[in-house]
């Protein structure tokens, strides 16, 4: 990933010699962003340039810019896992929540927290989990220009981490490819470049089907007709498998069979906690027995629209493209 760096300054002009002197000027209004040594660099230039600091051998002025590099973002999204058998049509389930597992510092790689209070809301905005978000460039839809951890509600509603508001990204605003990731479901990318502003908030609703999503069956569908992000990715490969080599529910055969509380090793033990092998994020892992999160593997393995021959070791795999 690219260190990004958001410049507030701009223009330093050193003159050397005792002949040379330093005058007022302005830089006309502009801006642009340059990538150099794997930095990224966003800028805008337009304020007068003061004289700031003098010597009989050097002079040093210093200009300012003057932008935030925020943009407003209103994604909204379903994890497959809990609006499959939702408690109440068109809401996510919430029983991470409502069982006090979802932690207040993110999974994610930023580790950002939130007030615990956020997990204390309910209905339609009740927090079903973390997600994580991405703007990237829309030149190039591998080129990361932002990311950041941010709360999912029941309604599908992403947030920022006080649980109600809209997320604001650290990016130009302009044109940009919109993804959301989830710890065990496969990610999203928006088909084409989404303008996205500073002072007016853009939804980007990936549950309409009308919404053109990157790569082909990026998303299952509901059936209520909205989409999805494909769950069952127990083992962070960006894929979902039910057989064959690295597969996901032997991953989760094998976080149960070696849970210590599982001390007598039943194959239809239940684990329970804040688990990635908990695919339908109803607080509990299960191999086998009553609504177990194998099965929901198997089922999306041979219903997959593009295993037509209904094989189990098919593979689901993201369609997001890996960034840099």
């Amino acid at each position: 990933m690219k260190t990004l760096i958001t410049l507030y300054s701009l223009c330093f002009v050193i003159v050397f010699g005792n002949a040379q002197t330093i005058e007022k000027f302005s830089i006309d209004s502009g801006g642009a962003s340059t990538t150099a040594g794997g930095i990224e660099i966003f800028y805008t230039i337009g304020e007068v340039n003061v004289q700031e600091y003098s010597t009989p051998t050097l002079s040093i002025s210093e200009g300012f810019i003057n932008s935030s590099f925020k943009l407003k973002i209103d994604p909204i999204v379903y994890l497959q896992g809990p609006i499959l058998n939702p408690d109440t049509c068109g809401l996510m389930n919430d029983d991470l929540r409502t069982n006090n597992l979802i932690p207040t510092t993110s999974p994610y790689r930023d580790n950002t927290t939130c007030n615990s209070s956020v997990f204390s809301v309910t209905g339609n905005d009740a927090i079903v989990d973390w997600v994580w978000v991405e703007v990237r460039a829309s030149n190039d839809n591998t080129k990361l220009l932002n990311g950041k951890s941010a709360l999912l509600q029941r309604d599908g509603d992403v947030v920022a981490l006080d649980g109600t508001s809209t997320l604001t990204m650290n990016a130009p605003p302009k044109d940009h490819y919109v993804v959301v990731n989830h710890r065990n479901h496969l990610g999203v990318m928006s088909q084409l470049p989404i303008v996205l502003a500073e002072d007016i908030s853009t939804i980007v609703d990936f549950t309409d089907t009308l919404f053109d999503t990157f790569g082909l069956n990026a998303q299952a569908v509901l059936t209520s007709g909205d989409t999805a992000m494909w769950t069952g990715d127990a083992n962070t490969s960006d894929t979902v498998t039910f057989s064959g080599a690295n597969n996901d529910a032997n991953a989760i055969k094998d976080y149960i069979l070696a849970d210590p509380a599982n001390f007598l090793n039943f194959i239809t033990f239940s684990s329970t906690g804040y688990l990635i092998e908990d695919v339908n994020l109803d607080g509990t892992a299960r191999f086998s027995g009553t609504a177990n999160d194998s099965n929901l593997i198997k089922d999306n393995i041979l219903n997959h629209p593009g295993n037509f021959l209904n094989f189990p070791t098919y593979t689901i795999s993201t369609t997001v493209p890996p960034s840099n």
